[in-house]
């Protein structure tokens, strides 16, 4: 059994390993691919924050209205409106580490001598 975990963590490793090379080789690429860009072509990471939050917001409504479906005897998938709950929850959590990482970035860019 250990050694099948040792396999399967070192397979993860391999693959995550070469997804950060892919990455680093076309950045361009995968922005275009997953990032809306602003009028004029180019990144806006504004936007793309602003993508995000609402991406949260809506699975935060999803998962309530499940809840309420359930809570309500509409639905009696709890396992799925738990489940619901969980990812926006995780997404949330996940969306407040960017914005602390960021707040961070700016306070250290912020205490840089000119």
């Amino acid at each position: 059994m250990g050694t099948e975990l040792a396999g399967l963590i070192r397979a993860d490793l391999a693959h995550l390993t070469n997804e950060a090379k892919r990455l680093a080789i076309a950045p361009a690429a995968g922005m275009a691919q997953g990032v809306r860009a602003d009028a004029q072509g180019g990144f806006s990471f504004a936007q793309t924050m602003k993508d995000a939050l609402a991406g949260v917001d809506a699975e935060d409504r999803a998962a309530g209205e499940r809840m309420a479906a359930v809570d309500a005897g509409k639905s009696d998938d709890l396992v799925g409106a738990m489940l619901a709950s969980q990812q926006a929850s995780l997404s949330f959590s996940m969306l407040m580490q960017v914005r602390n990482k960021v707040m961070g970035a700016v306070d250290d860019l912020i205490k840089l001598p000119v």
